[in-house]
């Protein structure tokens, strides 16, 4: 089924970018009255399509009209030239949608430290923008680089749609989002509460969740709202609906994730705040020991307990319980029931998917990151990246 939203069209082009001959440039049309809020990279290395457009989304007070991605090129530690080859793409992207200058937002992805080939980038924005139809799909293939698939989501808030995409498969770590990510939606609310949503929505999401720990210089999670549609959901319904699909969309990069054969919640219940629940799944969701231990399928529970040791919160070890889905394998801080539960979760740990949940017996607050393993795989992909 399209992916379809009123007050949105999309482009896509293959303007020789990538080596791969895949779709490298992305143009999103948006609206009159369409806004726009985004969370950026944390990483002090900043791409820059990233303080270009931090710059125009305060500049313009959130009145968006386009935004052009290009993949395969991350326009990232390339100093003047780099800003200047953004501030290009944006404007001769609003010539193209014949919108007012310096209402686009730009954004890259891909190699870093290459400057940009802005006479395929110009090529790739023209055809982006004559070949512009309601549908997501053509964009959503357009933005991705090492990933094995496009990732797509809707969801409904009140008569309110939003559909979304998302694109990464490694330097993915809770600091933001470690992504690019684009909603649109044609629901009707204000600014202020739109920023609000975005960020209590990306926290829950996207900053909980680590692929291998590394953030990249070029993170951007854009929410862009047409306000077409007939009755104006509440803040919190479209709070709701824009969880619901960034929570899809994470878990899909996760599953697409370079290398990634299995999906892991960990889960950390029972502290003092929600911080500190956090900080601990982090812990352990980054563990190079622990990620080797979910590729190898190995109950290893001590790993898992050192690594919560290692997150930089006063904890009982003693008072530590933990289960892999529902069997347990510590319980205060020592193991449990011999080689028969061992092999109970190790039988779990082959699967897919599974919870990792650690109780710390100290307060009521929870937390919880997405974390995968650390594969053969992934080594490879990374070893050749650029060759």
């Amino acid at each position: 089924m399209p992916l379809r939203v009123r007050g949105f069209q999309f482009g896509a082009a293959t303007a020789g970018i990538k080596a791969s001959g895949r779709p490298d440039v992305g143009v999103i049309a948006c609206a009159a009255g369409t806004i726009g809020a985004g969370v950026f990279t944390q990483n002090r290395v900043v791409a820059a399509p990233v303080i270009v457009s931090r710059a125009a989304l305060a500049r313009c007070r959130g009145a968006v009209r386009g935004v052009v991605v290009n993949s395969g090129n991350a326009n990232a530690c390339t100093g003047a030239r780099g800003l200047a080859d953004a501030k290009a793409m944006a404007a001769r992207t609003a010539a193209a949608l014949g919108v007012p200058a310096g209402r686009v937002v730009v954004a890259s992805t891909g190699v870093i430290g290459v400057p940009l080939p802005m006479r395929a980038v110009d090529r790739g924005i023209a055809a982006a923008a004559a070949s512009l139809g309601p549908d997501l799909a053509p964009f959503a293939e357009a933005i991705l680089t090492t990933d094995r698939a496009a990732k797509t989501a809707r969801a409904r808030a009140g008569s309110a749609t939003l559909i979304g995409c998302t694109k990464g498969a490694g330097m993915i770590a809770p600091n933001m989002a470690t992504t690019l990510t684009f909603v649109c939606t044609d629901a009707r609310l204000p600014l202020p509460a739109l920023d609000r949503a975005v960020r209590r929505a990306a926290d829950a999401t996207f900053n909980s969740l680590t692929v291998d720990g590394d953030t990249s210089t070029n993170d951007m999670l854009l929410v862009l709202a047409s306000g077409a549609a007939a009755r104006a959901p509440t803040a919190a319904e479209f709070e709701r609906a824009l969880e619901r699909l960034l929570a899809d969309l994470a878990h899909q990069l996760m599953r697409g994730g370079e290398g990634v054969h299995h999906v892991v919640t960990v889960r950390v219940d029972g502290a003092r705040s929600t911080a500190d629940a956090r900080a601990v799944a982090r812990a352990i969701a980054t563990s190079s020991l622990v990620k080797t231990a979910i590729a190898g399928g190995d109950p290893n529970w001590g790993r898992f307990l050192a690594a919560a040791g290692n997150a930089g919160v006063a904890i009982r070890p003693d008072r530590i319980d933990a289960w892999l889905d529902r069997v347990p394998i510590v319980r205060g801080g020592c193991g449990v029931g011999g080689a028969a539960a061992e092999r109970r979760a190790a039988a779990v740990m082959r699967r897919p998917e599974y919870t990792l949940r650690l109780h710390l017996h100290q307060g009521r607050a929870s937390g919880h990151c997405l974390a995968c393993d650390l594969s053969h795989e992934y080594v490879s992909i990374n070893a050749d990246y650029r060759t």
